[in-house]
């Protein structure tokens, strides 16, 4: 119950702080105005930003598939129903204006499949970046099975560090306890 009532309270707090961020209120205006520390806010603010990432890759990974998959479908049924109306009227008027929708659905498809290489590429940026932090924490791992096997090369685990830092963008430090 405590747990649940201190979790709506991070969440509350966060969506604030998210608000205040969208009206253009600086880190230490905010801290200010809800009465938290400045770290506080930062560390929401990272939060966020982390959520919003975690958010982009789950739907280029999951949902941007299927709903290009959706639209060319739909596309095709509309094209087939554009084509048999225009086979069946007798009237003028109306065989031209299915032919204009089967001409407007090929058109869109054809925007919707040229366009293709943009969704192929985002999928390929994610699924890329993914295989790197997985080489990176094996090479990590690698890395602390010699360090505990009496091998004490600090230099190659900086050189690790770095290297995941320029891939990643992030910075990680290493704590000893």
């Amino acid at each position: 119950m405590e747990q649940q009532n201190q979790e709506h309270q991070i969440e509350w707090r966060r969506d604030k702080v998210q608000e205040l961020c969208n009206k253009g209120y600086s880190q230490r205006e905010i801290s200010q105005v809800l009465q938290v520390g400045l770290a506080t806010v930062n560390r929401d603010i990272s939060y966020m930003k982390n959520q919003a990432k975690d958010n982009i890759k789950r739907y280029i990974d999951e949902r941007l598939p299927e709903e290009y998959e959706k639209c060319l479908v739909g596309l095709t049924a509309i094209t087939r129903e554009a084509w048999n109306t225009a086979h069946d009227t007798e009237d003028k008027r109306e065989k031209i204006q299915a032919l204009s929708l089967a001409k407007e659905c090929y058109s869109m498809k054809l925007d919707l499949l040229t366009n293709a290489t943009v969704v192929d590429d985002a999928i390929r940026f994610v699924s890329q970046k993914s295989q790197d932090k997985q080489k990176i924490k094996s090479a990590i791992s690698e890395s602390d099975k010699e360090e505990s096997n009496g091998s004490d090369n600090d230099e190659d685990k900086d050189q690790l560090d770095e290297e995941q830092e320029e891939e990643t963008g992030e910075l990680t430090t290493n704590q000893v306890f």
